[in-house]
């Protein structure tokens, strides 16, 4: 369990999906709201969700789950109960003043902890924090995040020091990847982050991350 996007924790841990965009199927998942109201309301006969089911799909992975997969996981025949029944036990969260809830991540559904527990659970954790990502490994990962696709040439002139290092850090921590080449002489490498990276930091999209003080912009905002 993790935290919601406004304090993550950022647990780098293996995933068992490869990293990059988010596919193309789960992003009809991403807007609960957006889904109920090209389908309509919940019908009768719309097959019951075993909610304590669902509730331990998702606590047993660490990684986002779609409304698609945990369907199929459930052996229901579509995602719309699966969308009903996350919306259910919020409710039931809210309700009973639970210290966490379900949110889309990355394109999944992931349980996490409310914003107002971060403060504590950042001292659980600040030490498995501090020896994942240095200082100047979290400034290149802002840099990429923000102005992605973007040039190693163009992120070392923006710090002002050296950055391949800590690219292929990032990269191997699969936080990083590259996004293209560039349509210049020599066609030199862009880098961007990858879905393991909203997944770290609890962000559904890019345009979710937080807007900086000295005006940069998140892509797609």
């Amino acid at each position: 369990m993790r935290l919601v996007r406004d304090e993550p924790v950022m647990e780098i841990e293996p995933a068992d999906d490869a990293d990059g965009p988010v596919p193309v199927e789960d992003a009809s998942e991403e807007l609960d709201g957006d889904a109920e109201s090209s389908e309509g309301p919940v019908l009768a006969d719309t097959p019951a969700v075993d909610t304590r089911l669902l509730e331990a799909l998702l606590l047993s992975t660490h990684h986002p789950l779609t409304a698609g997969r945990l369907a199929e996981l459930m052996d229901l025949p579509a995602t719309k109960p699966v969308r009903q029944a996350v919306k259910d036990l919020n409710t039931q969260y809210e309700e009973s003043r639970r210290s966490f809830r379900i949110e889309q991540v990355a394109g999944g559904y992931q349980i996490l902890t409310m914003p107002e527990f971060g403060e504590y659970l950042k001292k659980l954790h600040q030490k498995e924090i501090d020896a994942k990502l240095t200082k100047a490994a979290l400034e290149t990962l802002a840099i990429i995040a923000y102005k992605q696709p973007i040039l190693r040439a163009d992120i070392e002139a923006i710090r002002g020091v050296a950055c391949g290092e800590t690219i292929r850090n990032l990269m191997e921590k699969r936080l990083v990847n590259i996004a293209g080449r560039a349509e210049e002489p020599g066609r030199p490498i862009l880098y961007g982050t990858t879905k393991r990276f909203l997944e770290v930091f609890g962000l559904n999209a890019l345009k979710d991350l937080p807007q900086s003080e000295e005006g940069l912009k998140a892509p797609g905002s």
